[in-house]
C-alpha cells in the first residue's frame, strides 16, 4: 500500500468501518487467557464483544510524540468525527528547562513541575487548532482515579461532532537519574518512579504519588476499559538496532537503538496492557474488538522522508501551536507551550522527524484467502462462461490482538467474526493456500511481554485451517535481535511451495519455505542491502518470485533462480530513490510491476521489472 492508502485505511479503521469492527457478535467460546501475559494458549478462542462506538486511543511517552510521529493520522481521525483520547505516560519534565530553540539555555531555571505544565498547555493549543477552534480555547479539566489510588488530570474539548481528550499519567522521566527511568521500571522488578505534579493541576491531581510497573499496566487497562477504543495507536515497541558513530550520532537515541528509550518502554507497557485487557475482558464476557497500529520514532531521521510538502506543512502548523511562545498570553502561568519546539524548530531541525510518518507494521490489515484451485480446470475450460456461483470468500484481520475470520454469507455480506486465537499479534497478516488447498495465515506474535526481568520475545506463527497454530520461530539467534523482525509476507509458487519472507534485525531479508510435502526449511538470510520495513513480493509469468524492499539509496530486488531455486539479490539500476515501502503485482502480460512513493512527494513511481 502507498503511504496515502495507509492513511485512508488507518482512518477507516479508526472510524469503525473495517469488517472486524462493524457488527461484531459472539463467536465460539473456549478457555480464557491468563491474567498476566506470557504466552496464551494459541488454541483458546473467545467470543467478541458487541462493537463499541468508534474511538481512537493514542498512547505515547511524551507530549509531542503524537504530533511528530502519528500525525497526520490523529488530525484526519478528529476531522472524521471519531473521538480521540491521547494518553501521555510521562510528565515530559526532562530537566525542567523550557528554553526557546535559539536562545541561551543557561539562563533558564530548572522547574520540573512548570515545564510539564507548559507542555500540557502546548498540547491544548495544538489540539484546539486541530479541532478548528482558537488555540487558547478553554478546556474542561477533570480528574480521574486510577490504579493504586493515583489521581490524574484529563482535559476535554469538543467542537461540533469532533472531540479530543488528553490524559496525563505524569510518570517521571528521571532523565537525570542513572538508577531509575521508565525503561528500568519496565525491565527490572521493584523500580518505582514518582508522579510529577504539573503546576496548576486541578485537585486532587496535585497530590504526590508513586508509580510501579504493575500500577502503570493496570492504569492503562483501566483507561482502555473506561473509553473502549476501537483503534489503539502506540509508538514502536521494538526499534531497529542502530550503530552510532560519526556518520550516525547518538543524538536523542538510546544507546544501540534508533529511538528514544521512553518511546520503547511506553510502547511495551501499552502492548502488555492491551493483552491484559483482552484477557480480562474475555473472562468477563467477550474480547473487545479493537485494531492496532504502531509508529516509528527517531527511525524517521535515518531513511528518506516519506511525506509530501503539504502534509509536512500541516504537521508543522500544529507543532507551531504546541511549541507556543514565551510572549503569548495563554492564561497558564507556567508557560504557553514547549518553547524548544517553537518557532520554526521542527522544520529546521536536521533530524527531520516531522517530515515522515512511518508505521512500524506497514501492509494490508485485511487479507483475503486465495480462491481454491480448480483441479479440473484446463486452459480451454477457463475460457468458457462460469456456470456456478463463486465460492464464498474468507477474510482475516487482527482484532483484539487476535486473528479473526469472516466468511461471506452473500455477495458483499459477511458473517460474524470468528476468533482464531493466536494472540497477541502485530496488526499485519499474510495468507496463502498450501499445496493441499488448506488456508495458511501468517503473523508476527508477541510471544512474551513479561518485563521485570522476564522474557521479551517475538516469533512468526502460522495458522493452518483445521490444524491450529504453529510457531515458525525467528530468524534471529536471541530475543533482543528477534524483537527487530518485521511482519511476514508470503507467496505460493506453481510447484506448490509457500515462501515466507521477513525483514530481519540486520535490515536484510530472511526466508523459510514450506515444501509441497508439508515440511519447512530452516531460516536463511538472503543477503543483499539494507531495506525499510514493508517488503513486497510477486511472481512473474514463469512463476518465479520477485521480492522488493526500499533502501537508503535505491530499490532492492531479489529474484528466484529458476523453478524451485533459491531467491538471491538482483540489483536494479536507474530507478529513482523510494520514499517509502513498495507494492508489487503481476500484470496481465505476466511481468512484475513495482510501485512506490517518491521521497517528499505526492507522486508514485511505477515500473515493470523482469
Amino acid at each position: 500500500m502507498s503511504r496515502r492508502e495507509l492513511f485512508a485505511v488507518t482512518t477507516a479503521l479508526a472510524a469503525g468501518t473495517a469488517l472486524g469492527v462493524a457488527g461484531c457478535t459472539a463467536g465460539p467460546v473456549g478457555s480464557a487467557a491468563s491474567h498476566r501475559l506470557t504466552l496464551p494458549d494459541p488454541a483458546a478462542t473467545e467470543p467478541y464483544r458487541a462493537a463499541a462506538k468508534p474511538l481512537v486511543m493514542n498512547i505515547v511517552a511524551h507530549p509531542d510524540d503524537d504530533f511528530f510521529f502519528m500525525n497526520p493520522d490523529t488530525f484526519t481521525t478528529l476531522r472524521s468525527g471519531t473521538p480521540v483520547v491521547s494518553v501521555y505516560v510521562t510528565a515530559g519534565e526532562s530537566t525542567g528547562v523550557n528554553h526557546a530553540p535559539f536562545g541561551p539555555k543557561h539562563r533558564h531555571k530548572h522547574d520540573l513541575s512548570g515545564y510539564s505544565s507548559a507542555r500540557h498547555q502546548g498540547l491544548r493549543q495544538a489540539y484546539a487548532t486541530m479541532l478548528g477552534l482558537p488555540h487558547f480555547t478553554p478546556w474542561k479539566r477533570d480528574v480521574i482515579t486510577l490504579a493504586g489510588g493515583i489521581h490524574v488530570e484529563t482535559d476535554t474539548l469538543a467542537h461540533g461532532r469532533m472531540s479530543a481528550r488528553l490524559v496525563f499519567l505524569q510518570v517521571s522521566m528521571h532523565e537525570w537519574s542513572p538508577t531509575a527511568s521508565l525503561p528500568m521500571m519496565w525491565d527490572r522488578g521493584g523500580v518505582p518512579l514518582p508522579y510529577i505534579v504539573a503546576k496548576g493541576a486541578p485537585a486532587p491531581a496535585d497530590r504526590p504519588a508513586v508509580w510501579t510497573h504493575d500500577k502503570l499496566v493496570d492504569a492503562l487497562v483501566q483507561l482502555m476499559d473506561r473509553f473502549r477504543p476501537t483503534h489503539i495507536r502506540t509508538l514502536d515497541p521494538d526499534p531497529d538496532i542502530q550503530v552510532h558513530d560519526k556518520a550516525h550520532p547518538t543524538g536523542s537515541d538510546q544507546p544501540g537503538y534508533s529511538d528514544h528509550r521512553d518511546h520503547t518502554a511506553a510502547a511495551l507497557f501499552a502492548w502488555k496492557a492491551m493483552d491484559q485487557w483482552v484477557g480480562q475482558a474475555g473472562r468477563a464476557g467477550g474480547i473487545p474488538p479493537f485494531t492496532t497500529a504502531a509508529y516509528r520514532g527517531y527511525y524517521n531521521q535515518r531513511w528518506p522522508k516519506n511525506l509530501p510538502p503539504a502534509t509536512v506543512a500541516l504537521k508543522a502548523r500544529f507543532m507551531y501551536q504546541y511549541g507556543g511562545n514565551g510572549a503569548w498570553h495563554c492564561g497558564n502561568p507556567a508557560g504557553c507551550g514547549d518553547y524548544g519546539q517553537g518557532q520554526n524548530e521542527p522544520l529546521s531541525n536536521r533530524k527531520g522527524w516531522i517530515r515522515s510518518t512511518h508505521p512500524r507494521y506497514p501492509g494490508t490489515r485485511l487479507v483475503f484467502a486465495p480462491a481454491p484451485a480448480d483441479p479440473t480446470a484446463t486452459a480451454k475450460s477457463r475460457t468458457r462462461p462460469r456456470t456456478t456461483a463463486p465460492a464464498p470468500r474468507t477474510a482475516f484481520e487482527v482484532l483484539g490482538t487476535r486473528a479473526m475470520r469472516h466468511t461471506e454469507t452473500a455477495k458483499g455480506l459477511w458473517g460474524p467474526p470468528e476468533d482464531l486465537g493466536g494472540g497477541p499479534l502485530a496488526p499485519v497478516l499474510s495468507c496463502e493456500r498450501a499445496a493441499d488447498g488448506t488456508i495458511l495465515l501468517f503473523a508476527l506474535r508477541f510471544a512474551s511481554l513479561d518485563g521485570q526481568g522476564g522474557r521479551n520475545a517475538r516469533d512468526i506463527v502460522v495458522w493452518r485451517e483445521n490444524g491450529g497454530w504453529q510457531s515458525l520461530g525467528n530468524p534471529e539467534p536471541d530475543d533482543d535481535r528477534g524483537r527487530r523482525i518485521g511482519s511476514p509476507v508470503t507467496v505460493r509458487t506453481p510447484d506448490g511451495r509457500v515462501h515466507l519472507f521477513v525483514r530481519n534485525a540486520a535490515r536484510g531479508v530472511s526466508t523459510r519455505v514450506l515444501g509441497a510435502g508439508g515440511a519447512w526449511s530452516a531460516w536463511q538470510d538472503l543477503g543483499g542491502g539494507e531495506v525499510q520495513e514493508g517488503l513486497a513480493v510477486a511472481t512473474d509469468k514463469a512463476g518465479l518470485i520477485h521480492v522488493f524492499g526500499s533502501g537508503h539509496a535505491s530499490l532492492h530486488h531479489w529474484v528466484q533462480r529458476g523453478s524451485g531455486g533459491a531467491v538471491a539479490p538482483r540489483p536494479v539500476k536507474g530507478l529513482p530513490l523510494p520514499g517509502d515501502f513498495p507494492s508489487a503485482r503481476r500484470t496481465k502480460e505476466g511481468a512484475v510491476e513495482v510501485a512506490y512513493p517518491l521521497p517528499a512527494s505526492a507522486r508514485t513511481f511505477r515500473t515493470t521489472v523482469r
